[in-house]
């Protein structure tokens, strides 16, 4: 778990990230959530959107795959969301 004070600093950390997943009609599958889980263990941070047609809002789709993949949800804004996970190979962010 962590605290606001880290929570603050990952949603700044993450202000610069690009988007590089997208929740659409298909919606939020095992793969999905592989392929989720890969990135966030390179990277530790990801921001992700919901598309309107996916059937889910961008905090609903963010509390599935946490839950799914075991990893914190940092905010949710729109349609975008930021995961974290902390890497267990490369640690690379500091909080």
């Amino acid at each position: 778990m962590i605290t606001s004070k880290q929570r603050a600093l990952l949603r700044a950390m993450s202000q610069n990230l690009d988007t590089i997943f997208q929740i659409g009609k298909g919606g939020i599958t095992e793969e999905i959530c592989n392929q989720i889980f890969n990135a966030l263990e390179a990277r530790e941070l990801i921001k992700a959107r919901v598309l309107e047609n996916s059937g889910y809002t961008a905090k609903e789709a963010a509390s599935v795959i946490s839950e799914a993949i075991g990893c914190e949800v940092v905010s949710c804004v729109g349609s975008k969301f930021v995961l974290y996970k902390e890497s267990t190979k490369k640690k690379r962010i500091e909080i």
